[in-house]
């Protein structure tokens, strides 16, 4: 079932004759019944409800956890990698010398993953901070996506006075990471905040 329109009608039928207490346990019954992801399945009762459609009784109050707390669970693993990676890199592309090996291939390696992968995945997570698209196509995007961005960063550091040299591309590459991967995490986190509000029924 691809079309919104028919998942929500069918979700309103769902409601109406089971009359569910909270939209956990709707989107449980809509899930056996529909073979749909729960995640499409929340996005279109959030919907549903926004427009009046839902209404359910009112439950306890919302779990949901502070930003502060939310860094330091594994939901935000995935940030805290990101970080870890950027920073080693930059240790590494300043602390091994270029023909220091078998040193060097772990300044290559990190700096192949620098490039290539952490600017876009964090972009990414900012545009598609849940499971709106699944690993295969996360992974795809960060990388062109991180080739994008760093030949825009490549293009605007040559019409600069510092132009396209190795401490100017490596502390710009790391401020750019640092902000979408924190623009990532936050946009994560107030979406998961938003959906266990929902679910609460706050």
């Amino acid at each position: 079932m691809s079309d919104e329109s028919d998942i929500a009608e069918r979700i309103l039928k769902i409601f109406k004759d089971s009359s569910p207490e909270t939209v956990e346990s709707l989107i449980e019954e809509a899930h056996k019944e529909l073979e749909v992801s729960k995640d499409i399945l929340l996005k279109q009762v959030l919907e549903l409800r926004e427009l009046d459609r839902l209404v359910f009784p009112n439950q306890q109050a919302s779990n949901t956890i502070g930003l502060g707390r939310y860094l330091t669970s594994i939901h935000s693993i995935w940030f805290w990698i990101i970080i870890i990676l950027s920073i080693a890199t930059a240790i590494s592309i300043f602390a091994i010398p270029e023909g220091m090996y078998p040193y060097a291939y772990l300044r290559h390696i990190l700096g192949t993953i620098y490039i290539l992968f952490l600017p876009g995945y964090s972009l990414i997570k900012t545009f598609f901070p849940g499971k709106e698209i699944d690993d295969i196509q996360r992974v795809t995007l960060s990388i062109g996506t991180s080739l994008a961005l760093v030949s825009i960063m490549g293009l605007v550091l040559y019409n600069t006075p510092w132009g396209i040299r190795l401490i100017p591309v490596t502390f710009s590459l790391l401020s750019l990471t640092f902000i979408l991967a924190s623009t990532g995490v936050v946009r994560e986190h107030h979406q998961r905040a938003q959906a266990d509000s929902i679910i609460d029924n706050v």
